[in-house]
């Protein structure tokens, strides 16, 4: 069994990554919600919805892609249909569920929100590393990422 604190390399990078992920998430929020008035789990399920075929996901399937609690999900759909951007309908093929499908105010909403933050993204991420940079982040990110899926499934997370 290994020690039980990391050795300084990995507490150098763990810290840097959590307090990088903490500013930068925070001010791409902040900024998603004072140019669009979207929250950042508004702006997920959107995209999400904006992205699947004919604008349309089974409930189940867009917590899953979210990796979200069914709870969560549920409260959030509530807010986001009384505000017009998505509606539920029953799913055809199972009675318990419904499919979430993304209004056209919902798709006009998305289109705005994403232009604005993609550039705040750009802006604050992408122009600020090197290529080489850039592709080392993927690939430390897709080491994780697949060490998550092969280690721990899906069921264990979200």
């Amino acid at each position: 069994m290994g020690e039980i604190w990391l050795d300084e390399r990995q507490e150098t990078a763990w810290r840097a990554f959590h307090t990088m992920r903490i500013q930068l998430l925070g001010h791409l929020s902040r900024r998603l919600a004072a140019e669009s008035g979207m929250s950042e789990a508004e702006y997920e399920v959107l995209v999400t919805l904006s992205e699947a075929p004919d604008h349309r996901m089974r409930s189940r399937d867009l917590g899953r892609a979210l990796q979200w609690q069914r709870s969560r999900l549920s409260h959030q759909l509530d807010r986001m249909e009384k505000r017009g951007l998505l509606t539920r309908e029953p799913c055809p093929t199972d009675a318990r569920g419904c499919v979430a499908v993304l209004t056209d105010t919902g798709l006009e909403s998305i289109d705005k929100a994403a232009k604005l933050h993609v550039a705040d993204v750009r802006h604050c991420f992408a122009e600020v590393l090197t290529p080489k940079q850039l592709d080392g982040l993927t690939a430390a990110a897709r080491a994780i990422t697949q060490h998550l899926d092969a280690e721990h499934p899906e069921e264990d997370r979200g």
